[in-house]
């Protein structure tokens, strides 16, 4: 592993460390509800401790829940399609490989060439991995997959980073390039998006601001042309750990669960006869 601190990205870019130190710290103080070893070999490689100090019990948590709930949906799916395509777009500093098994998948891991550089730095490849450097919206590299094959799309922590129309007119293509192709991915609501906003300038990143509010993902859907199997928010499971988390953060985790201002959007891309739309 040769990556070093001297590792800086521009814009967007910097948010990669943000689920990574929060996945560091959920990982230290609660290992019973989340642990990534993976995670925790990189903390001293981390080139600022600007995100830290600037991040509070609730915000760690709501990074490490989403990918909690993110990685319930690939297990699920692999469970029905052990070998089939999961394909992590945007995928920064993700490290699902070391929390899920998915060694019998084709895993392919997306993100430009600067962030592919690094993440190989830091995290090499797995035998039954790929790694693409390319533009998720391009969709160039989705000439690497066997496309017959049942196929996750992952999306965290980047949709949220564009325009509506933008996002719709990259999930409409994917359903054509994907027939038996299911997409989940994060999203925040008009009002959740304020505050995340305002934690993400904290972190001192002014260039990476946030555009995509989703208030009614159903009809979301519609507009992709898509069907919806299920809205999960995030921490049904976190709020079991009675007594363990502060006050506060569970009076925020509820009612941000309870006003659906995050989300985790699960949608088959090509619409069956099926009406199978749950919430959790």
């Amino acid at each position: 592993m040769n990556t070093t601190g001297n590792d800086v990205f521009n814009g967007v870019a910097d948010t990669l460390y943000i689920p990574l130190v929060s996945r560091i710290y959920v990982s230290k103080r609660f290992p019973e509800f989340f642990y990534d070893v993976k995670a925790l070999s990189l903390e001293k490689y981390i080139p600022s401790d600007a995100i830290e100090k600037n991040s509070s019990e609730y915000t760690c948590m709501a990074s490490a829940c989403r990918q909690h709930v993110m990685d319930r949906e690939i297990r699920e799916f692999l469970a029905k399609s052990p070998e089939g395509n999961v394909v992590f777009l945007g995928a920064g500093l993700e490290t699902a490989s070391s929390r899920i098994d998915m060694r019998k998948a084709k895993v392919y891991q997306v993100d430009l060439p600067d962030v592919i550089l690094v993440r190989e730095k830091a995290l090499g490849r797995m035998e039954n991995e790929t790694l693409i450097a390319g533009d998720l919206f391009a969709l160039d590299w989705a000439q690497n997959l066997d496309r017959s094959l049942p196929t996750l799309l992952s999306v965290s922590g980047v949709y949220q980073y564009f325009h509506e129309e933008k996002i719709i007119q990259n999930i409409r293509a994917m359903k054509e390039l994907f027939p038996k192709g299911e997409l989940i991915f994060d999203a925040t609501n008009s009002d959740g998006l304020k505050f995340t906003n305002k934690f993400v300038q904290k972190t001192g990143n002014l260039d990476a601001m946030m555009y995509f509010g989703l208030d009614d993902p159903e009809e979301f859907c519609k507009k992709c042309n898509a069907e919806l199997v299920s809205v999960s928010g995030f921490y049904a499971d976190a709020l079991k750990m009675k007594g363990r988390l502060k006050v506060m953060t569970r009076i925020f985790m509820y009612f941000t669960d309870k006003w659906k201002r995050v989300m985790i959007v699960h949608m088959k891309l090509n619409k069956n006869d099926r009406k199978d739309i749950s919430e959790s």
